[in-house]
C-alpha cells in the first residue's frame, strides 16, 4: 500500500524541521521496508494520528494485531524505546521486539481511536492521573534519558528570545523562569518520566483498561510531569467564566491525589504552559498561544 503521511504529522513536522530535513520524502520507503523486514500484513495507517511519528495498524506473520511506529530521530524514537523497555508494560504500551532498526518501534496494539478524553472530565483526570502513577519509577542506573534540567534550559533560552521579541509576554516569561529556578534549586526527586503525558496520550487497551503511549521521556521530579496533564481541555478552561478557579481546584486535586506539593506543580504548570504558548507563536499557531498565556497569566 502507499504510505502517504497523515496532514496533522505533516503540518507538525514542517513547523519544527530543520532545513534540509527529508524525513518525510523518505518515509514511505522506509515503512515499506519495515514492514517487509517483519513480514508485516498492513492494515491501515492512523488518521489523524500522532505530531511526529507515522503509525501503521499492522498484524505480525502469526495474526496477532500490533502497531509499527516510525519517528524522525528528532523525536527522539530511541529515547521511547528505552523507557517503554524498562516499565516493561507496566502502565505503557507494550514493545513486541527489543532490538530494530532505527525509528521504528513495533509495539502493542491498543485501542487508538479510544482515549481518557473521550470520558467526562472527571473521570478523564482519575484515569489518566491513575495511569502516570503507574510510570514513576527509579531510572535504570547510567540511564540515556534527558534531565528536566536539560530540558527546561534549552527551553529556558527560547522563551528569552521570545520575550525580546514579544515585550508583553516578558512579565509572564520572567515569572515562569523564577519559578524554574527556585525549582530546580532543590529538586526532590528522581523520577523516569513521560514527558507529554496528556489525556490524548492514554489509550484503552484489553491488557489492562488505560496504558500511556507515545512518551518523550525525561527524568526529574513527578510534578513536571503532572504539570502538562493540568492544563488538559484548556480550551474549555477558558471558556468558563470560572477558569481561574476551576485551575486552582484542579492543581489542588491532582497534587493531592498523587502526593505531590502542590506549589511545586504550580510552578511547573506555569512554566510549562508559558513556554508551550511561546512555542505556539513562534510556529504561527497564533489561537493556540493566546489560549495557553492567558492560562499561565491564572497561575
Amino acid at each position: 500500500m502507499a504510505f502517504e503521511a497523515p496532514r496533522r504529522l505533516v503540518r507538525a513536522l514542517g513547523e519544527t524541521a530543520p532545513d534540509g530535513d527529508d524525513w518525510l520524502e523518505e518515509l514511505p520507503g522506509a515503512a515499506e521496508r519495515a514492514v517487509a523486514l517483519r513480514e508485516l500484513t498492513v492494515e491501515r495507517v492512523q488518521v489523524p494520528g500522532g505530531r511526529s511519528s507515522l503509525v501503521v495498524l499492522v498484524r505480525t506473520a502469526d495474526g496477532a494485531p500490533a502497531v509499527l511506529k516510525l519517528a524522525p530521530r528528532r523525536a527522539r524514537p530511541e529515547s521511547e524505546r528505552a523507557a517503554l523497555a524498562h516499565w516493561g508494560g507496566l502502565g505503557a504500551v507494550q514493545l513486541r521486539e527489543a532490538e530494530t532498526t532505527e525509528g521504528v518501534l513495533l509495539l502493542e496494539r491498543l485501542h487508538p481511536d479510544v482515549s481518557v478524553r473521550s470520558l467526562p472530565e472527571a473521570k478523564a483526570l482519575l484515569e489518566a492521573a491513575g495511569t502516570l502513577r503507574r510510570l514513576w519509577v527509579e531510572p535504570p542506573a547510567g540511564h540515556p534519558f534527558e534531565t528536566v534540567a536539560g530540558r527546561t534550559g534549552r527551553q529556558a533560552e527560547a522563551m528569552r528570545a521570545g520575550a525580546v521579541a514579544d515585550p508583553e509576554v516578558a512579565p509572564l516569561v520572567d515569572a515562569a523562569l523564577a519559578a524554574r529556578a527556585e525549582l530546580l534549586a532543590a529538586p526532590p526527586e528522581e523520577r523516569l518520566l513521560h514527558g507529554t503525558f496528556r489525556q490524548s496520550k492514554v489509550l484503552a487497551g484489553d491488557r489492562m483498561p488505560w496504558l500511556a503511549v507515545g512518551p518523550d521521556p525525561v527524568v526529574g521530579e513527578s510534578a513536571f510531569d503532572l504539570a502538562r496533564l493540568v492544563r488538559d481541555r484548556v480550551e474549555d478552561l477558558i471558556a468558563q467564566p470560572s477558569g481561574a478557579s476551576t485551575t486552582r481546584r484542579r492543581i489542588k486535586r491532582l497534587a493531592e491525589s498523587l502526593e505531590v506539593d502542590q506549589e511545586r506543580l504550580r510552578g511547573w504548570t506555569l512554566f510549562r504552559a508559558v513556554e508551550s504558548g511561546l512555542r505556539a507563536r513562534r510556529v504561527g499557531r497564533e489561537q493556540d498561544a493566546e489560549l495557553l498565556l492567558e492560562f499561565a497569566g491564572w497561575l
